[in-house]
Formats: C-alpha cells, sequence, structure tokens
C-alpha cells in the first residue's frame, strides 16, 4: 500500500466523520476505506463505547447481528488479553493479539474463537477523541497465513481514529436528537452558511428559549449557536485546522449546556448542524444512585473501576489514600451484592449495558439511530 493511497483513504474517513452520518452508514463507508489501506478478513467488528464506563453500548459487523452471549460473557468475567476496554485505556490505543501474547497467542481464548471464525490475527483500535474520550473501538482481523499486522497498519489506524470517534459522537447525538428518549435528549437545529434554520427537531425550542439572547419565536438565534456554526463553517472549508466545534454556556435556568457544531458536507450547498444537551449527559452517575444508592464518592471509585484502574490508580485520580479506596470498594461490593471487581464490572455490564446492546441490535433491524449509554432502570 502506497503513502498516496493511505492519504486518500485517511482524507475519505476524514469527510465521512465531517458528513454527519447516521452510525451504521458512518461503519460502513468507513469499512470501505480502510480495507483499501490495511487489508482485513470479512468484515470489521465496531463497537461505540460509553466514555463514562468504557463499557459496550453497540456493536456493528455485516456478518454478525447479534453479539454472542459467550463473547460477552469471556469479555467482562474471562481471563484474557486484547479486551476492549485495556485498550482504550492504554496509551497506544492500539494492539494486536499477537502483540499482546508476546507472539504466541494460543493461551488466549479469544484467540480460540476467533479461530473458529476463521480469523488467527486481531486487531483492537480505540476510537479516542483529541479531548482523550473513547467512543468506541474496532476490531479488525486476518486468517492464517497472511501477513501479519505491522507498524504502519497501526500507525494508519492511530491517526484516523480520532476523526472516526467524532464522527461516532456526532451520529449518536444526532441519533438521540431525532429520535429522543426523555426530557433532556439532545435538540437538533440545522442551520445553513446564510444563517438560516433549515430544520429543527421536534423539542429544540425549549433548548432555545433557555440560552441567552435566544428567541425562538422570533427566529432569532443564540449568539451561542451562531458562533459553534461559524466555527463549524470554517472547519469544513479548512478541514486540517484541527478546530473543534464546540462550546459550553450556561443558560438562563443556570444548568451549563453543551453545544456541538458539525459540518454536513455534501456537493450542493453548505450546512452545519448544531446540537444541544445537558452538560456531562453521562447516565452513569444518575443509574448507580437509583438502582444501588451508591454515594457521590462511591460511584467515582465505581466509574473508575469499570474502567480498568488499580486501587493506586484510583487513590492518585481522587487524591486519597489507597486505604480509603478500599473502603469504599466494600460498601460498594455489600451495596451491589458482589465479591470481586471483576464481578462488579459484569454485574453492571449484564444489568444495565447489555440491555442497550440487545436494544441497539434491534434498532438495526428496524433502521432506527443507535443509542449510547446504559440503559436506564
Amino acid at each position: 500500500m502506497t503513502g498516496y493511497a493511505k492519504e486518500r483513504a485517511s482524507d475519505r474517513i476524514a469527510t465521512l466523520a465531517r458528513k454527519g452520518l447516521d452510525l451504521v452508514t458512518l461503519w460502513r463507508e468507513s469499512s470501505d476505506a480502510i480495507r483499501s489501506a490495511v487489508p482485513y478478513y470479512q468484515a470489521p467488528c465496531w463497537y461505540t463505547l460509553d466514555p463514562a464506563s468504557l463499557l459496550v453500548t453497540s456493536h456493528f459487523n455485516e456478518g454478525m447481528p447479534e453479539l454472542p452471549q459467550e463473547w460477552l460473557a469471556q469479555e467482562y468475567y474471562g481471563d484474557d488479553v486484547n479486551k476492549l476496554a485495556d485498550v482504550a485505556r492504554s496509551a497506544r490505543g492500539i494492539s494486536t493479539l499477537h502483540e499482546a501474547t508476546g507472539g504466541d497467542p494460543a493461551g488466549s481464548p479469544r484467540w480460540h474463537e476467533n479461530m473458529t471464525m476463521g480469523g488467527d490475527q486481531e486487531l483492537i483500535a480505540c476510537l479516542r477523541t483529541k479531548s482523550g474520550d473513547v467512543w468506541g473501538a474496532l476490531g479488525l482481523y486476518r486468517e492464517p497465513g497472511r501477513p501479519m499486522f505491522d507498524d504502519e497498519d497501526l500507525s494508519f489506524l492511530r491517526a484516523v481514529a480520532p476523526a472516526l470517534a467524532a464522527g461516532a459522537r456526532t451520529s449518536l447525538l444526532i441519533g438521540e436528537a431525532t429520535d429522543p428518549e426523555g426530557s433532556d435528549a439532545p435538540g437538533l437545529i440545522v442551520v445553513t452558511s446564510t444563517w438560516e434554520i433549515e430544520s429543527a427537531t421536534p423539542g429544540v425550542e425549549r433548548w432555545i428559549r433557555d440560552l441567552p439572547d435566544g428567541d425562538w419565536d422570533a427566529g432569532r438565534l443564540p449568539s451561542a449557536v451562531l458562533a459553534v456554526a461559524g466555527q463549524a463553517l470554517r472547519t469544513a472549508t479548512y478541514p486540517d485546522t484541527g478546530e473543534v466545534a464546540v462550546s459550553r454556556v450556561m443558560s438562563r435556568s443556570g444548568r451549563w449546556v453543551v453545544l456541538h457544531g458539525t459540518s454536513l458536507v455534501s456537493s450542493s450547498s453548505r450546512r452545519v448542524a448544531v446540537i444541544v444537551e445537558p452538560a456531562d449527559p453521562g447516565r452513569i452517575a444518575p443509574l448507580l444512585m437509583s438502582a444501588y444508592g451508591l454515594t457521590g464518592r462511591e460511584q467515582d471509585v465505581t466509574r473508575l473501576v469499570l474502567q480498568g484502574n488499580s486501587t493506586t490508580d484510583i487513590a492518585e485520580q481522587l487524591v486519597v489514600a489507597t486505604h480509603t479506596v478500599q473502603q469504599h470498594l466494600k460498601s460498594v461490593f455489600d451495596k451491589t451484592g458482589v465479591r470481586s471487581r471483576r464481578d462488579l464490572v459484569g454485574k453492571i455490564f449484564f444489568a444495565h449495558y447489555e440491555p442497550r446492546v440487545r436494544d441497539n441490535e434491534g434498532r438495526l433491524t428496524d433502521g432506527r439511530p443507535f443509542r449510547g449509554g446504559p440503559l436506564e432502570p
């Protein structure tokens, strides 16, 4: 694969990520672009991850409409390497099974599982935005006898991962805005290059009315919306600047909201989608409180356990003693009815995240947008 061909594939992925596509279309078209740069066996496995917990919320594989229960059990209860959360936590954000096993994958249960489906090699790449949030992961495979994934393959995937992560985040936001669940669902406005409202999702007017100097009835968009739209349009014109159209604004009601501006690339016109959502919309904290009655600090500890952090890591991040972390963990175990970290991760995944995975499988069949985050109890 020539450097020019990989550059074209990278440009193609960057363009796809800026189109505001639905998630399945983004994954399908990105698969074709990646194949031209990094050949793979059969079909990629695409995942969305909850950045708050690094647990799986959806998957997409053209040849596998449902994730096998055995795979999920091994991922969250089994002893193995190259797990999604482990790769997502790593500094590189990418790993091959052969690397993780020192070149001898025969002792890995996931290698044996892959071999039953014809795949000898496995490459996992996390999809991490430039700001550091992980929104997904990509699994690529090669059959026995094929060349090993090499440094050029890994470098290419690391280079395109931020664009794929941003595209996945945008797809989930647009999906939630157009198919809302709950009163805090994001609002979506499509604005033309002449600052006219082309379309908006139902309920977006409440967001506009709550932003400073916005007047939905008079057709006047808040200055914060216009600023983000303008930033997104500049990004579309100069895509190599790395500019990200995001703004955090205090609303009239006293809550923080986040605005995301995404250029909608097309040949006929220049438009931008502005998405408005509550700041820090992660649903894991209220879920942990309502389902298990965890205190705020116990929620912090649990979130870091789910991400795969050690006791020492947690103590450093929360600026407390390791003994304090262990006391919090004991309380969390008592409240959730488990005896170990692994059991805690497994219980929370299968109680609140596996239902979201299955919900998204149904959404794929019905042609509805995928949803991120855990399924509320």
